[in-house]
């Protein structure tokens, strides 16, 4: 099992300003980084309080590339539909050739209908634009002299600068939430596979995973699929000051989040069926019952084992990846349930 940090900001100025937000993460991305855990993982998200704070998950990852000598460095994800792919394969691979080929490249379908409109790209068709362009990067990633023409870009004879530092490429990861057919498409293609518990939590992701896996295996019967998942965590030597506090930044953390859904409980598209009524879901969802369905782990450091070890035997992931500062939680807060999981929770999680 491997462990790591996953950050998605959910400040407003008014809570934590940018320059302490990326302070804190930095910091806490070191100190993941000298106790020898695996991952840093930022997500990209514009606009909005939900994730608008890392606009470019490539750019935070070169800052913690910077401070960091070991530790992977995943995008959680990069959001294709919004980029040219000359421009995604070449950013990605930048960052892989500063980072000594640590660069882990998660790509991610984007879902929130006020960013496609920023962008003037429209919901419905998105996803084989998600497709078209994931594939264009790794074809620029392995070939020389490419020439792609489809009805979302075209170019001709392009050979990517810097090239990728590790071979053939850097590890490919695919983020899926609540869309079964996802889940299928990429163990199908053979992709590493992000997920989070979301409103499902724990019983529908245990499906949802078995159905990744039969589809990897049945197509790459001569590879290993890899599954990380993304949760809050928040830990205290105290059981109930944890659930006082961690209740808190969790209820900041779902308001944060149904705020910037509440667009999807009038809006519709074909390539997000599921996601209409989205933003009223989350509004009446409660850090208690996060906990519960096992969408956050809340505790002191006991319980904590006692909930990771479970989480691994029921899905048998690979990687948990802990949202460790969600809430725009004070960086001392963070720090310290960093540190309560790497000297008592970690030993036993092995």
């Amino acid at each position: 099992m491997r462990y790591g940090l996953s950050f998605l900001p959910d400040a407003t100025p008014s809570m934590k300003s940018a320059a302490d937000y990326y302070r804190d993460t930095l910091a806490l991305s070191e100190r993941a980084d000298q106790a020898g855990l695996h991952f840093i993982k930022m997500t990209e998200h514009y606009l909005h309080p939900y994730g608008g704070y890392c606009p470019s998950p490539i750019t935070f990852l070169a800052a913690v590339a910077a401070r960091t000598q070991q530790i992977r460095l995943m995008t959680g994800g990069v959001l294709p539909v919004f980029h040219h792919p000359l421009q995604l394969a070449a950013q990605a691979s930048m960052l892989d050739a500063i980072s000594g080929g640590r660069a882990e490249i998660g790509f991610a379908r984007a879902y929130l209908p006020y960013e496609f409109d920023a962008f003037g790209i429209d919901m419905d068709g998105s996803r084989e634009r998600f497709t078209e362009t994931l594939r264009a990067v790794l074809e620029l990633w392995q070939q020389q002299n490419v020439t792609l023409k489809t009805k979302f870009f075209a170019f001709s004879d392009a050979t990517m600068l810097p090239p990728c530092t590790q071979t053939p490429h850097p590890p490919v990861w695919v983020t899926a939430v609540i869309s079964k057919e996802s889940f299928a498409w990429i163990g199908q293609e053979g992709f590493k596979q992000l997920v989070t518990p979301g409103l499902g939590g724990i019983d529908t992701l245990q499906e949802y995973i078995a159905l990744y896996r039969e589809c990897f295996a049945e197509n790459h019967p001569d590879k290993t699929s890899e599954v990380a998942i993304s949760l809050p965590v928040y830990i205290h030597t105290s059981e109930s000051e944890a659930i006082k506090r961690g209740d808190f930044y969790l209820q900041r953390y779902l308001d944060v989040w149904a705020d910037a859904a509440q667009v999807w409980n009038t809006a519709t598209s074909s390539d997000y069926s599921k996601y209409t009524g989205f933003g009223r879901a989350l509004r009446a969802d409660t850090p208690e019952a996060m906990r519960r369905r096992g969408s956050a782990i809340v505790g002191c450091p006991q319980h904590v084992i006692e909930q990771t070890l479970q989480l691994k035997e029921m899905l048998g992931v690979d990687t948990i990846l802990w949202q460790i500062d969600f809430g725009a939680m004070p960086g001392a807060d963070a720090r310290r349930s960093l540190d309560l999981f790497i000297d008592q929770v970690w030993p036993s999680c092995l």
